[in-house]
């Protein structure tokens, strides 16, 4: 850690946490389908998720992991949660992909959920489909808009 860099402890819990960060380049949007459809926050997403997928890999095999994702799974993903319904009818399944790692990194992002809770939701099901459709269901219902 930078040397310049507060923590933050939750008494409550004895939990530390970093301090709340405000991202300068996330933009505001109004729905769903414009942040699945955000294809810049989709290239940070696919670094986002491949990290936790590493970190929820390597809990399962009690040993560092490096792991990719592959789109075909989080294509999938975005089926089984529901998701689908808020993309273009014409989508491939990279970029349905894109989709699902744009939500994910905008949740984490934003404070909708945390590091923590995304590894403990993927590891805890031995499918990846099914963890990351769960994931992405529990984001979809904490995502509030205001108009």
């Amino acid at each position: 850690m930078h040397p310049h860099t507060s923590i933050l402890i939750n008494h409550k819990n004895n939990k530390t946490t970093m301090p709340q960060q405000t991202y300068t380049f996330i933009k505001p949007y109004k729905n769903l389908t414009e942040i699945l459809t955000d294809h810049k926050l989709a290239s940070l997403g696919d670094a986002y998720t491949n990290l936790i997928y590493s970190l929820a890999t390597s809990n399962r095999k009690g040993e560092p992991t490096g792991a990719k994702v592959k789109g075909t799974l989080l294509a999938e993903a975005i089926k089984k949660s529901g998701l689908r319904d808020y993309l273009p009818s014409r989508m491939t399944r990279h970029t349905m992909a894109d989709a699902a790692e744009a939500l994910i990194v905008y949740a984490w992002l934003n404070n909708y959920i945390t590091l923590e809770e995304t590894i403990t939701t993927i590891e805890r099901i031995n499918d990846p489909v099914e963890g990351f459709s769960q994931l992405l269901t529990k984001i979809k219902s904490r995502i509030k808009f205001s108009f």
